[in-house]
C-alpha cells in the first residue's frame, strides 16, 4: 500500500515538473521569439515578402516625450504616450486637402486591422488651430495642434531624407516601445503600409 502510494506521488511529481519544464518553455518563447524578430528587422533591414514598402529607419529612433505635448482639446498627453499602442502618425503643416485625404487613408488603414484595432492609434501632428470638423470625421484620432514653435522640436523628430516635415506627406510608425522606425512615401499604397503593420502586430508581443 505503501508502495503505491510513493509511486503515485512520484508520478504526480513528475507530471507537475514537465509541466513546469512547458511554462518555461511557453514563455520563452512569447518573450525571446518576438524580441529576436524585432532585432533581425532593424539589423539586417527587415522586408516583408523581399519587397521594400517602406523605408526603415536605421537605428530606430527613439522619440524624446520630455516635452509636454497637448491634444487638441488642451489635455496634457501621457508621458508613454508613445508607449501604449502603435502609432501611425501623419505631420501637416496647415491640414488642407492633401493632409485630409491622408486622415481618409489613415482610417481605412486603421479599420481594415479588424481584430488588431485596439493595438494601434492614429495620430495627426499640425499648426491647424480650427480642427473641429476633423475632429468631427476622425473623433477617435489624436490630435496635437499647438502653435508650430510648439511642436517644432516634435515634429523634426520625425524627419527623414532632410525633407521639409511639413510637406512630405509621410506616413510614419512608431512601434508600442516610442521608436519611430519606419515611413512611407505618398507614392506607396495603402495595401502596402498595410502589409507592413499587419505583420508587426501578429509578430510584436508589445502593444
Amino acid at each position: 500500500m505503501q508502495n503505491n502510494q510513493n509511486i503515485t506521488e512520484q508520478t504526480s511529481e513528475l507530471e507537475m515538473q514537465r509541466r513546469g519544464r512547458k511554462v518555461v518553455l511557453l514563455m520563452l518563447i512569447f518573450f525571446i521569439v518576438p524580441i529576436v524578430v524585432v532585432i533581425m528587422m532593424y539589423k539586417l533591414d527587415w522586408k516583408p515578402n523581399g519587397e521594400s514598402l517602406g523605408e526603415l529607419v536605421r537605428p530606430a529612433r527613439l522619440l524624446d516625450s520630455s516635452s509636454e505635448l497637448k491634444n487638441n482639446e488642451g489635455s496634457v498627453l501621457p508621458a508613454t504616450f508613445w508607449k501604449e499602442k502603435w502609432s501611425v502618425v501623419y505631420i501637416a503643416g496647415d491640414c488642407k486637402k492633401t493632409c485630409l485625404d491622408k486622415l481618409h487613408d489613415m482610417r481605412q488603414l486603421h479599420v481594415s486591422l479588424y481584430k488588431d484595432i485596439e493595438r494601434a492609434q492614429r495620430v495627426l501632428i499640425t499648426s491647424t488651430q480650427d480642427v473641429a470638423s476633423i475632429k468631427r470625421d476622425y473623433p477617435d484620432m489624436i490630435i496635437i495642434n499647438q502653435p508650430i514653435e510648439n511642436i517644432a522640436k516634435l515634429s523634426q523628430q520625425f524627419q527623414v531624407n532632410n525633407e521639409d516635415i511639413s510637406t512630405s506627406n509621410r506616413l510614419y510608425l512608431v512601434d508600442p516601445l516610442g521608436h519611430l522606425m519606419m515611413s512611407y512615401q505618398p507614392s506607396i499604397p495603402l495595401t502596402n503600409v498595410r502589409k507592413d503593420l499587419s505583420r508587426l502586430l501578429r509578430f510584436s508581443w508589445a502593444g
